[in-house]
Order: structure tokens, then sequence, then C-alpha cells
């Protein structure tokens, strides 16, 4: 297996672990951190993100794009734990991880497929 395809793995895993941690962010929310809205847009994008990661895995490049396009919105969604007032520590911690691993992911991705870094 040459670097590429493992680097697309390790990304891919990434990706699918940011998109299964949010598919249950509607049962973890107390309806204030966060907002029952953004658990539950949080929710969609993991469900359809982890959807699109199993296609990757099979099907090569074609669902990257989608998928890159989801998860940076998933990681727009965290950045409000930052701007609001009184945001515990532990979901401004969670929410810095989500941004930090969804880069990391991303780049892993790209590395292998320059179409979806360039695009």
């Amino acid at each position: 297996m040459n670097s590429s395809a493992t680097s697309r793995r390790a990304g891919l895993a990434i990706l699918g672990l940011l998109s299964l941690a949010d598919s249950s962010m509607l049962l973890l929310t107390d309806g204030t951190t966060p907002p029952y809205s953004v658990a539950a847009l949080a929710t969609a994008l993991g469900l359809v993100s982890l959807v699109l990661v199993l296609r990757a895995f099979q099907d090569g490049n074609r669902p990257i794009r989608l998928l890159v396009g989801l998860r940076v919105l998933s990681a727009v969604t965290a950045l409000p734990a930052f701007l609001v007032d009184d945001v515990p520590a532990v979901a401004q911690a969670a929410a810095a991880a989500t941004v930090v691993l969804t880069v990391v992911g991303i780049l892993l991705v790209g590395r292998s497929d320059t179409r979806v870094v360039t695009s």
C-alpha cells in the first residue's frame, strides 16, 4: 500500500470518527450546549457524512468532494462555541478538537487526490 492510499484511509478514518460523533449529538445535548437546532444540524450532517465516508472507502473519489464540504460545514457550526458567552470549557475544547481534526482529515484525504485540494 502506498503512502497516498494510507493518507487517504487515515483521513477518511478521522472524518468518519467526526461523523460518528456528530451523529450522536442530538442524543447528547441538554438543549443549551449545544442548542437543539445546532445539535439537529450536526446530527444530520454526521449521518450523511458517515454514509459518504463508507462510500469513499468503496468507491474512490466520487463522494470525497461532498464529504469535505459537509465536514467543513460541520466544523463551521462548532465556531459559535468561541463567540457565545457562557459556553463551558469542555464544549469549547470539543469544538476546537472538531475544527483541528476536520482540517487534518481533509488534508490527509486531499493529499491523496489533488483534485479535492485544487477544486
